[in-house]
């Protein structure tokens, strides 16, 4: 197991020094510059601004410092636009309220999801199979930026149940709505790909053995079954807890909740590419991490991926 996971190490760690290269190079390509305004710069005002944020040195130079704290302080530099702040600054602010809905929503989406698949396939053909796979194809043609303009009008505006925008320090009224807005189409996603597994595991031979052998239903499903179904659920999930992440900009800007989605989008707006590129340089890592982690999890389940 050791050395399954140090050679997925082996090749986590360069992906990642790549998409630092990789981002670096794009937003150097991006056309335009972040101190351009409408009225236009003085040469010598500009000059004086690419001095002070090390912009008049060569483009190697720039890049060799760049990964250089990256990789050894995890320092992404000044903002270009937020005044007297860095780029770690605003994914400090950010990027809890990200992380905090969007574990919920995970959980929210494993949870729901996984048992309505579970039910399904346990009932196969019944009144109960044919609601969970309702609820998942009618989650799955809703995503997020159409559920929450519906969660508003519904539970905001007719009902005045829960407030509409805000975060307020992560109150539960304030989360609901982004949680659910969120969660929805990932659930739909999860209880289809459960659902369709255990089929398929219900119908392997072993699992007809058990049942010949006369253990109880409850056993054969948790301690047979279960866990041969869960293999492309598991693989799932690493990608779509970094897509939580990634798709908080929907939910930032609709309900103005304050996370790192606001601040990618008002700096892809305002051309400031430090922060653009520190945002996807966060994601990144948290997709090779997840990955990582989704691979140690598969190894764990199904000892053949070791070899």
């Amino acid at each position: 197991m050791t050395v399954f996971i140090l050679r997925r190490l082996a090749v986590a760690v360069p992906t990642l020094l790549l998409l630092i290269v990789m981002s670096f190079i794009l937003m150097e390509a991006a056309p335009g510059s972040p101190f351009a305004t409408e009225r236009g710069v003085p040469p010598e005002v500009l000059a004086n601004l690419e001095a002070k944020y090390g912009l008049d040195r060569s483009l190697i130079e720039r890049m060799g410092i760049y990964i250089w704290n990256v990789v050894t302080q995890f320092d992404f530099g000044p903002s270009f636009k937020f005044k007297d702040r860095t780029v770690n600054d605003l994914i400090e602010q950010g990027f809890p309220v990200t992380l905090t809905y969007g574990f919920w929503s995970f959980v929210v989406a494993v949870l729901v999801g996984g048992t309505l698949g579970i039910l399904a396939a346990v009932y196969h053909n019944s009144w109960l199979d044919y609601l969970a796979v309702g609820i998942s194809i009618g989650a799955q043609v809703l995503p997020n930026f159409v559920m929450a303009p519906i969660l508003v009008i519904i539970f905001t505006l007719w009902l005045g149940w829960l407030p509409g925008g805000g975060w307020r320090g992560g109150q539960i009224e304030y989360l609901i709505l982004p949680v659910i807005a969120l969660s929805t189409s990932y659930m739909a996603s999860i209880a289809r790909l459960t659902r369709s597994s255990m089929l398929e595991v219900l119908n392997a031979g072993f699992i007809r053995t058990a049942y010949a052998k006369g253990l109880p239903t409850r056993h054969v499903i948790f301690r047979h079954a279960l866990k041969p179904a869960l293999l492309p659920v598991i693989s799932y999930l690493g990608p779509a807890f970094v897509g939580m992440i990634t798709g908080s900009v929907v939910i930032d800007v609709f309900f103005s909740t304050g996370g790192i989605g606001q601040f990618f989008v008002n700096s892809a707006l305002a051309r400031d590419y430090s922060v653009i590129m520190g945002i996807t340089i966060l994601i990144g890592a948290l997709t090779i991490f997840f990955n990582l982690v989704v691979d140690i999890l598969y190894a764990w389940i199904d000892p053949k991926i070791r070899y």
